[in-house]
């Protein structure tokens, strides 16, 4: 019987398991840089339309003209400022990171691409480009996650190591990663706090949940000003870490660098990283390295979840 994607409201329920973090940590948490600027639906790619998402942009110019040229600058700043503002303050505090990449949009910027791959940046493919995996056929998306494959190796001197949609999966998503083989994880999901596994037509699938909450996501139309960012990232931080005494987790924290990349959220993300470097016992890493704990720590146990 082929894989199907079976709902699971059970998950680990009230008895995690302890996911022996190194060192003891009470909590790993992964920052994660959404690179898609140059990928996104665009006249200059032949899609007809502007993408305006995540942006301050809503397409207004696109009733007259067909095409957005203040989203396009938005996309673009992205690239060409926020990536290298993001970049400094991880680097400044000698902090790791995880890249979800496009294909195209590191092709659109060797530079950055360059600086990724020296600074030691794990990749997850974020896709060939920016486009709902949903809306694909099956035979697309199979060649969309080849072509990712390719590009970002050729980019950056390695392939990725996790898999990640926008928006969400298809449902052939999971089982065409498998397929094409040397993920390590995808990210494809939002319901746990955790990895864990399935099984994928007899193969082994790890699955690093992210999120869509602790996100700067929230910036489009959830909140205005950094604090109130940092104030409501910090508390999702300041629970796990209370938590994490006794029931270690992971959090996720997704970053668009035309969205936090701007000074004023910047800043939120600044008090973020110094709140969190204050605190003992928590472990700040990639995300293939979490990926990588897990395996050896959480081995397949021959079944997953979802069977």
């Amino acid at each position: 019987m082929g894989y199907e994607v079976r709902r699971d409201f059970r998950g680990y329920g009230a008895n995690p398991p302890d996911p022996r973090w190194p060192d003891g940590a009470r909590l790993a948490v992964n920052f994660v840089i959404n690179y898609e600027e140059g990928s996104e639906p665009s006249f200059a790619l032949g899609d007809g339309v502007t993408e305006t998402g995540l942006t301050e942009s809503h397409g207004l110019n696109q009733l007259k003209s067909g095409r957005d040229l203040a989203a396009e600058g938005m996309f673009e700043y992205g690239s060409r400022v926020g990536f290298w503002r993001l970049h400094r303050l991880f680097q400044e505090r000698g902090l790791p990171l995880t890249i979800f990449g496009c294909g195209l949009a590191l092709e659109a910027n060797p530079e950055a691409s360059a600086a990724i791959r020296a600074a030691g940046y794990d990749i997850c493919s974020h896709g060939w480009r920016w486009v709902k995996h949903f809306e694909l056929d099956e035979a697309t998306e199979r060649e969309h996650i080849a072509r990712a494959v390719a590009s970002i190796e050729r980019m950056t001197g390695r392939k990725p190591e996790g898999w990640y949609c926008r928006y969400g999966p298809s449902e052939n998503t999971r089982r065409l990663v498998v397929e094409h083989g040397g993920f390590l994880y995808d990210s494809d999901y939002y319901g746990d706090e955790l990895p864990f596994w399935v099984t994928v037509e007899g193969r082994p699938q790890l699955v690093i949940p992210y999120s869509l909450t602790n996100n700067d996501g929230k910036y489009a139309g959830w909140v205005g000003t950094s604090d109130e960012w940092f104030a409501f990232i910090r508390d999702a931080f300041d629970m796990l870490y209370e938590e994490g005494a006794k029931t270690p987790k992971m959090m996720s924290v997704g970053l668009h660098m035309r969205l936090i990349g701007h000074p004023a959220r910047a800043a939120g993300l600044q008090r973020l990283l110094d709140h969190m470097l204050k605190r003992p016992d928590v472990w700040i890493t990639r995300r293939a390295d979490i990926a990588r704990h897990w395996i050896a720590t959480h081995p397949y146990p021959g079944k997953g979840l979802n069977e």
